[in-house]
């Protein structure tokens, strides 16, 4: 018989077991996706890897190998069977003075085999093999420039964070500020020292400075979700960001034209005019002959005749006499598409260096910023202090310690945006040159 107060007991220590693991492991999940450090390039690793976007792009790569590897085709013969059956309502005959006889069967099989071979079409296919590898490779480029885009959101998305979470804290600090000004005049009201206008005004700038709060946090959320979504992550995804990176953007001496050569860009761009350059090569010869040779075997059955299998081989020429105009009109067409592929190049080139030299500017002032706001800074926290003393002795105002905390608040405010466009500024100058 069965023990149900022992099979109880096994299931309930099971479940417990079971309990206990599932907390482990959620607790697992939790510690994954909130205590991990992450540096710069482990973001910008896990978006080469993750980016949907990228997923998306790889395979306009890889239909581009597939055109490259169709253009080939065009070296190697063609082989052609075909084969069939006909039913016929009589057999085809033919008239002779004795009367008339058949000269094939009323019902017959056939089927051919042929193999054409171009010998010499004046350069077309060597055309059209150039003109896929340029096209090849101009998409390998524009996958780079895609990336690099995408790199630069991610860079943007993780400094963002760091002044954010900076911003949020100095949010933070006001608010305590704030809120330290209303107890201070609530006391002095309390005493019969101030009137309750103080009261009012430091409820009212309490009250402001938990709204920026608010906003400072929600932006904090909205650029976490913008980063998890680069890297392909859960949204609900944190990590500590490494607090000191730096961007390290090389040689900032380079001229424009030297620094943006290397341009993913500019290179697709270069490869897009080789391939109209063999497009106009290729419409060309639509006005030349081509060269063939062909092999075949063609089988009929018919028992009026000796062979029913007919062994060939041809070496033919064949030439368009006219179509229409469509030659003439696709060869003006390419010519013309490679005129506006060199000047978009040149356009590029143009709107490129503008955004290096851009770049470049905003940097150097940005870095100007941080070293003004850095003083600043010590400066705006001696005044707050002096003015909340003074209040607090009867010889200031409630107003004068609002606009130190306010002023604090701005000059900090400033001296992280300034840190957040330095590094931005120098990622920019990274992406211009083509090696973020």
């Amino acid at each position: 018989m069965i023990d149900i107060k022992k099979s109880v007991g096994f299931l309930l220590c099971t479940m417990n077991k079971m309990s206990v693991f599932l907390m482990l492991l959620f607790l697992f999940k939790v510690t994954a996706a909130y205590g991990d450090v992450l540096t710069l390039q482990d973001c910008l690793s896990q978006t080469e890897t993750g980016n949907k976007l990228l997923k998306v792009a790889q395979y306009d790569t890889k239909l581009a190998d597939e055109n490259v590897s169709f253009s080939r085709s065009g070296y190697l013969p063609r082989v052609d069977i075909n084969g069939g059956y006909t039913a016929q309502q009589a057999p085809q005959s033919i008239n002779v003075p004795a009367g008339s006889f058949e000269t094939q069967n009323a019902d017959y099989a056939f089927a051919s085999l042929a193999v054409t071979q171009t010998l010499y079409d004046f350069g077309r296919t060597n055309a059209r093999v150039s003109q896929a590898e340029s096209k090849r490779d101009a998409t390998s480029f524009t996958f780079t420039t895609l990336k690099q885009d995408i790199f630069l959101r991610t860079v943007i998305a993780y400094f963002r964070i760091l002044q954010d979470k900076k911003l949020l804290k100095a949010a933070d600090d006001e608010v305590a500020q704030m809120a330290d000004h209303l107890r201070v005049a609530q006391n002095l009201y309390e005493q019969g020292v101030v009137t309750r206008n103080d009261l009012l005004q430091a409820e009212v700038r309490l009250s402001s400075s938990q709204q920026h709060r608010l906003e400072a946090a929600n932006r904090l959320a909205n650029v976490w979700l913008d980063l998890n979504n680069l890297m392909n992550k859960p949204p609900e995804s944190r990590w500590d960001l490494v607090e000191d990176t730096k961007i390290v953007p090389g040689d900032m001496e380079k001229s424009a034209s030297e620094a943006i050569s290397s341009r993913p860009e500019i290179l697709a761009q270069r490869k897009l005019f080789e391939a109209n350059e063999a497009d106009v090569k290729e419409n060309r010869t639509g006005y030349y002959p081509e060269l063939y040779a062909r092999l075949g075997l063609d089988y009929v059955q018919n028992d009026k005749v000796r062979e029913q299998a007919i062994y060939s081989a041809t070496v033919g020429l064949k030439i368009n006499i006219f179509d229409g105009f469509a030659t003439s009109s696709r060869y003006r067409q390419a010519v013309k598409n490679r005129s506006r592929t060199e000047e978009r190049l040149s356009q590029l080139e143009s709107d490129l260096a503008l955004e290096f030299r851009t770049a470049l500017n905003d940097a150097n002032v940005a870095r100007e910023r941080i070293n003004l706001t850095e003083t600043s800074i010590k400066q705006g926290e001696e005044n707050l202090r002096i003015n909340k003393d003074r209040y607090q002795e009867q010889v200031g105002t409630a107003t004068d310690v609002i606009d130190a905390q306010t002023l604090l608040t701005q000059i900090r405010t400033e001296h992280y945006q300034a840190l957040f466009d330095y590094e931005v500024a120098l990622a920019r100058v990274k992406r211009a040159r083509g090696e973020l």
